[in-house]
């Protein structure tokens, strides 16, 4: 069981590493433009590299930018090279319900040595057939699964029972998280790993009953020193 940042804030990564509780970083356009990385392929590249640096061995997941089969095995294979800890985030399927990702996600795996993270599932029939396809990640979208009014954990569960009893090699992400009671619960539930937003750690923390017996510790700590003076 593990925790991804949802981040493009190098400074976000370097101190979720220094407090050694995250095993991966995921990005995608979306996060990307919230985080205000702007500058194009560029830009992109560089905040990537970066922190596929600050993470590595821990895989960073980068996102194509295309729907167009060629362009994407020809970004993926680029962004390959950027870091050995890059995986490339593809799509379940296109805009309109184009089943060619699927194809390409298999070439990458199978053909280019590239791991992929198949992305926006929302069933745990997407994530069996990912994972048939050779998806290293399957990456369930919780939040929305939540949204469209029926519960997440049922689908995490039915796709961790198949993906083991099929003897299928994926690991099956969590995202689109939308509260802290979501990462327990889904890691309980049978996910390989489960992505946060940077505030979600702290989140996960603090706990006001922690904060008030540290506040006590401390106020008693001051008396016993001050008890010894006199």
């Amino acid at each position: 069981m593990a925790i991804f940042l949802d981040t493009g804030k190098i400074a976000e990564v370097e101190k979720a590493m220094r407090m050694g509780v995250i095993r991966g970083v995921t990005t995608n356009p979306t996060i990307l433009l919230k985080c205000g990385v702007t500058g194009g392929k560029a830009m992109i590249k560089k905040t990537s590299v970066e922190i596929a640096r600050l993470i590595r061995p821990y895989p960073l997941s980068v996102e194509v930018t295309t729907n167009d089969r060629a362009a994407m095995i020809a970004q993926a294979r680029e962004y390959a090279q950027w870091a050995e800890n890059i995986n490339v985030k593809i799509t379940v399927h296109g805009p309109q319900g184009e089943l060619e990702n699927f194809e390409v996600a298999h070439e990458l795996e199978t053909k280019h040595d590239i791991r992929v993270n198949m992305t926006a599932m929302m069933s745990a029939q997407q994530c069996l057939l990912g994972a048939l396809a050779g998806a290293t990640y399957v990456s369930l979208f919780g939040g929305r699964v939540n949204n469209m009014g029926y519960n997440c954990v049922e689908e995490i569960m039915k796709a961790r029972r198949v993906l083991d009893a099929q003897g299928l090699k994926a690991k099956i992400i969590v995202g689109s998280t939308r509260e802290i009671l979501n990462v327990i619960e889904w890691l309980g539930a049978g996910a390989h790993i489960v992505t946060v937003v940077p505030e979600f750690i702290a989140g996960m923390i603090v706990h006001p009953y922690s904060k008030e017996t540290v506040q006590m510790f401390l106020a008693d700590a001051r008396k016993a020193e001050e008890s010894l003076k006199t």
